[in-house]
């Protein structure tokens, strides 16, 4: 991981899947978007998304090269048709080839909740919790990252005040699902969350 005292560290590893594209310019400095599929020990792929900075990867990587991001877990709300939609990605801060090497998916966040948890229960019975998780970071800004536990988990999230301080660990996994259009219509999304193998409040 990055550096152990920061409060949001992300290292994937996997396999370039889409061409890189222009994301947006700021303060000069251009940035791409990458999805990388990152495979999980049952063998099921996650696919994530990616922003590098063009000062951390001069030749942006191509279709099939396989690399390993370190950096941080970013959200921002994205303009679309029916309003605001929050887009979650991995902002790279190093980017290097890893050709060969084992796929890799961690995630480390420090942050406060910011709403209610919210407990349910599946048709197959098993339990999970829906966490908003506020990671700050530099200039006053803070990253808002939907984070998802189960079972054992889930039980000890539900009764978490708001406002409290978590450490999160887990991985970032990528969800399809089904939204209903104004129109009638069905559209098929993916959402992208932090699935948490270990929660601890400070």
């Amino acid at each position: 991981m990055m550096k152990a005292n920061e409060n949001n560290s992300v290292c994937v590893c996997g396999v370039v899947c889409e061409d890189a594209e222009f994301d947006h310019r700021l303060y000069g400095e251009a940035f791409y978007s990458v999805k990388l599929n990152v495979l999980r020990l049952s063998g099921v792929a996650d696919v994530l998304p990616v922003t590098i900075p063009n000062r951390v990867c001069p030749s942006m990587p191509e279709v099939g090269e396989q690399i390993r991001i370190y950096g941080q877990l970013r959200s921002y709300n994205k303009r679309v048709d029916s309003g605001n939609r929050l887009v979650i990605t991995v902002f790279a801060r190093v980017a290097e080839i890893a050709q060969g090497e084992p796929h890799q998916n961690e995630v480390d966040l420090t942050g406060f909740l910011c709403k209610p948890v919210m407990f349910r229960t599946t048709p197959f019975m098993r339990e999970i919790s829906d966490i908003l998780l506020a990671v700050n970071r530099s200039y006053n800004k803070s990253d808002y990252l939907p984070c998802i536990a189960w079972g054992r988990n889930a039980h000890f999230a539900k009764d978490i005040p708001v406002g409290a301080r978590l450490h999160v660990l887990g991985r970032l996994q990528s969800r399809l699902y089904q939204k209903s259009l104004e129109d009638g219509g069905i559209a098929e999304r993916t959402a992208y969350e932090v699935s948490c193998s270990c929660i601890e409040t400070l």
